[in-house]
């Protein structure tokens, strides 16, 4: 999502360009059009650009929406009993990579439940060697 756009009414005046004080703005004109840039790491969003606009055609106001806008939408990696999200696939893989081990994917609850069940069998297969 842009923050700062223009309607329909920009005519390409410029008025925007020659008063930003952040020089946010700029223009590159090719043979068949003229191309409006706007940076908005430069950007200071004082709003001159919007207040000498003879067209009104500046949409300054997005910059100052408090809304939140979706940056990326990874697929999850789900606990294998009860569903859980647990994190992303791009992390599960690098973190498989890096590690080395390929565990099924389990919540804390489900990954305690199967040490306690596997420590109790373990317990068991030792008391059962004692006992022969």
């Amino acid at each position: 999502m842009t923050y700062f756009q223009v309607n329909e009414k920009c005519n390409g005046c410029l008025a925007c360009l020659q008063n930003c004080p952040a020089n946010a703005i700029d223009v590159q004109d090719t043979s068949e059009k003229r191309v409006l840039l706007h940076n908005m790491g430069r950007c200071a969003r004082c709003g001159t650009c919007w207040r000498v606009c003879p067209q009104d055609a500046i949409e300054f106001e997005r910059m100052f929406r408090n809304q939140w806008d979706v940056v990326t939408a990874l697929e999850l990696v789900h606990c294998e009993i009860c569903g859980e999200p647990l994190f992303t696939v791009p992390y599960n893989e690098a973190y498989t990579k890096k590690i080395g081990d390929d565990r099924p994917p389990l919540c804390d609850k489900h990954r305690e439940a199967l040490a306690l069940k596997a420590r109790a069998h373990h317990i068991e297969h030792k008391s059962k060697k004692r006992g022969k």
